[in-house]
């Protein structure tokens, strides 16, 4: 690389070594603007007390041991309902000031009674709310650690982590910068946090007697007057001064205004149900929690108390209006009054408009109850009743968005009235985004229950949201436990779509070898089972796989066999999809008129048809590729501007991206430079936006040529070479040949003629494996110019 980097590409250059290879910056100025977000929930109503807590912790933040003098790491240790997470939103929202960049909440949920929030997975949100899109998210819980470290370096973040059951599930979460605080929650002294990396710890014990006496007083202002103080004590003191115990109780005290205190503490006494599977050090604390959350419980209205209990098997962390209907087989408007009375007693929390949450302890009860309570046919019930409302809700969300897959429900399967209805694409995409973790969590249910069907058309369903979102965890994940399920089943239908969409999954991450084996293994079922329709999508997926390869003789066969199997046996849309994708290898293989007919077929197929636009936007791009080569700009122009219009009909980053990539190239070498740049830029922004880095590098590489035709090499070697350091990170051998030729021409222009050769030896090394006429002439060239 050039020493002596300069102006904006030296910026984007320093961004990528900060940022660990996601560059965020404008055209107009290149300077790195990592979005923050602000998640936080809000400050904790009626929060009494702590003042002691919150001076300590003051203290703590400003004359630690951390290197600019205060403690980078914070943990609040403490029983159950102690209000480790209210002292530690409090503390936060009292912080913030110093924290401009934004604030981090994420609850690893140490303690449900389900399995904790994997690190690895709460990385991924504060990635994505970076501004990290999907494909360009790590894997390993390693590099998403080192990247969301670097995103953060030089900034100033609060991080809130709560139930963190071990110092290895919060220590990824760490930022590890001076200027961010972290503040941890967690049942245990963590010590490790400590020994390791410097925490500072507050033990959180019960509030004093006047701070309970406080909170039951100000939780009933309004509803009760005249109560005895010593009453109030006592009724503190039978709830171990708990503060979760503390508002359940006072919740019950204000709904209860005509009966006095002295009777509500008698039946708190009296209260004989204990909840065994509480554990505690205190046994006083214990049996007061058990106590008051069964004191509470068994005064619901039986409708309640039931919607309570079957709650509890809800598998996800928090749940809709909607979903609890369905889990009790209720009408959405007598479910959402229960819920109502339910969050008005503390028994669950509201975390929007129409969703809400457990603590902890209070989903284990609920769990407990409906195991006490429901009969296992009933629990099993309730289970299916909720899957299947996920199942069909999702069905219609994927229906809402694209129109090109069929469902993979059963026609003769009726659809569930109690499932959703979307408006359009992005009301659709909202409810996916906000369901992400419960559908996860709702498949891996279902396959526990023996569920099997249901667990693997759930991911079926899915793959076209996961893959407009690029949720590659959630996504490959899912469908793991529908494969699983459908080799438990036998059905081999189901074994052949779970190996395609986690053949899509991995084409789409560019986990190209692990693609090719899931494409071939449903291409083996399908062909066994003569379903001629899926052999053709599975071939279609392999031929996309070897195309990126640029493995274009193997990618035309498949394509030809996919286009074949749809001709003779439909779906006749897909045969448009199918002539697209052997344009493009027409067109890689330099066969231009060949490239244009096909592209012309698929036009016309979709004109017929009247199939999603998106659709029709490939087959413009390369029709517009073919008469640039071919010099005809104007006739290139008006298949960019076809292709401009039909993208007003779709929201689909990843193809307006292709479209500036071609329209900077005709630009360019028209002469048109400025305008060129802003296409190229154009085409950067949203290359990242969707994480695909080798399109990011196309387009620093084409600034790079641009640059070179103004003359300004020094810039242009620079983002050449920024082009080159991306596509040797990702192994991409054709594409990065293509960056290295394109810096040695502008190094020639700059008379560095030893950087050149060395450029093109290796562009003619990784050229090798190329066989196609294209690679072999332009090998052929670079020989001749190592040679001169």
């Amino acid at each position: 690389m050039s020493s002596d980097l300069s102006g904006s590409a030296r910026d984007v250059v320093q961004a990528g070594q900060v940022l660990g290879g996601v560059h965020f910056h404008s055209p107009a100025a290149v300077s790195v603007e990592v979005p923050v977000p602000r998640q936080l929930p809000g400050d904790v109503h009626g929060f009494v007390g702590r003042a002691a807590e919150l001076d300590q912790l003051d203290a703590l933040l400003h004359d630690g041991d951390g290197p600019d003098g205060a403690a980078s790491v914070v943990l609040i240790a403490g029983t159950a309902g102690v209000g480790k997470t209210s002292l530690a939103i409090r503390l936060a929202h009292r912080a913030s000031h110093r924290f401009p960049h934004g604030q981090f909440f994420v609850n690893l949920r140490g303690y449900d009674a389900g399995p904790p929030l994997e690190p690895a997975t709460a990385l991924e949100r504060f990635l994505r709310a970076l501004g990290v899109p999907g494909p360009a998210l790590p894997t390993g819980l390693d590099e998403r650690a080192e990247l969301y470290r670097s995103l953060l370096a030089d900034k100033q973040v609060l991080v809130v982590v709560d139930n963190a059951a071990t110092a290895g599930q919060a220590r990824p979460l760490l930022p590890g910068t001076a200027g961010c605080l972290t503040v941890v929650t967690s049942r245990h002294r963590l010590s490790g946090l400590a020994v390791r990396d410097g925490a500072r710890r507050i033990t959180l014990g019960m509030l004093n007697e006047q701070e309970s006496s406080d909170l039951i007083t100000t939780a009933t202002r309004g509803y009760r007057t005249g109560d005895d103080p010593a009453q109030i004590a006592e009724l503190a003191r039978l709830c171990a001064h708990l503060p979760l115990a503390l508002r359940i109780a006072a919740e019950r005290a204000a709904t209860h205004p005509m009966l006095t205190l002295s009777e509500l503490t008698a039946q708190l006494r009296d209260e004989s149900t204990l909840w065994e599977a509480l554990s505690s050090p205190d046994q006083e604390e214990a049996d007061a929690v058990r106590t008051v959350f069964a004191w509470s419980y068994r005064t619901l209205p039986p409708p309640a108390a039931s919607l309570f209990r079957l709650l509890g098997l809800h598998p996800g962390p928090d749940f809709s209006v909607h979903a609890a209907a369905a889990l009790a087989g209720q009408e959405v408007r007598h479910s959402s009054g229960l819920l109502d009375l339910l969050a008005g007693a503390h028994l669950i929390e509201p975390t929007s408009a129409d969703r809400y949450q457990f603590h902890d302890l209070l989903r284990a009860y609920a769990t407990d109850q409906a195991h006490q309570e429901e009969s296992l046919e009933e629990q099993h019930a309730a289970l299916k009743r909720v899957a299947n409302w996920y199942l069909h809700t999702a069905d219609a969300a994927g229906a809402a968005v694209q129109t090109l897959a069929p469902s993979v429900l059963p026609p003769e399967q009726p659809r569930l009235e109690r499932a959703l209805v979307f408006k359009g694409r992005q009301d659709a995409l909202s409810w996916y985004q906000a369901e992400q973790t419960n559908l996860l969590a709702i498949t891996r249910a279902t396959a526990q229950a023996g569920l099997d069907e249901i667990a693997w058309q759930l991911p079926a369903t899915l793959q076209g949201l996961h893959s407009i979102r690029n949720a590659f965890d959630v996504w490959q994940a899912m469908a793991r436990v529908g494969l699983e399920a459908a080799q438990r089943l036998g059905d081999q239908r189901a074994q052949a779509l779970m190996h395609n969409t986690l053949g899509i999954a991995g084409k789409d991450s560019r986990q190209l070898a692990q693609a090719a084996e899931h494409h071939q293994a449903a291409l083996d079922l399908r062909t066994a089972l003569g379903d001629h329709a899926g052999v053709a999508e599975s071939a279609n997926g392999l031929g996309l796989v070897h195309r990126l390869r640029r493995e274009l003789d193997a990618s035309r066969t498949r394509l030809e066999q996919a286009l074949a199997f749809y001709q003779q046996h439909g779906p006749y849309q897909w045969t448009g999809v199918a002539l697209y994708n052997l344009a493009y290898v027409a067109a890689d293989l330099t066969e231009h008129q060949q490239a244009a007919n096909l592209a012309r077929q698929a036009l016309a197929i979709f004109h017929e048809t009247g199939a999603d636009h998106y659709l029709r936007v490939d087959a413009r791009l390369v029709l517009a590729r073919l008469a640039r080569d071919a010099g005809h700009y104007a006739q290139a122009e008006e298949h960019i501007a076809e292709a401009v219009a039909l993208l007003d009909h779709t929201s689909s980053p990843a193809l307006e991206a292709l479209l500036h990539l071609e329209q900077a190239a005709q630009r360019r070498e028209q002469g048109r430079h400025d305008q060129a740049l802003e296409a190229y830029w154009a085409c950067e922004t949203l290359q990242r936006s969707v994480g695909n880095r080798t399109g990011q590098a196309m387009a620093y590489d084409g600034i790079g040529q641009t640059l070179r035709s103004l003359g300004r090499l020094p810039e242009a070697i620079d983002f050449h070479t920024l082009a080159v350091r991306i596509l040797r990170d990702l192994a991409q051998p054709w594409d990065l040949a293509q960056a290295l030729i394109h810096l040695a021409d502008t190094h020639t222009d700059n008379d560095q003629p030893e950087q050149a050769c060395q450029h093109r030896t290796e562009a003619v090394t990784l050229l090798g494996p190329f066989s196609d006429p294209y690679a072999t002439t332009l090998r052929q060239r670079l020989q001749e110019l190592i040679s001169e």
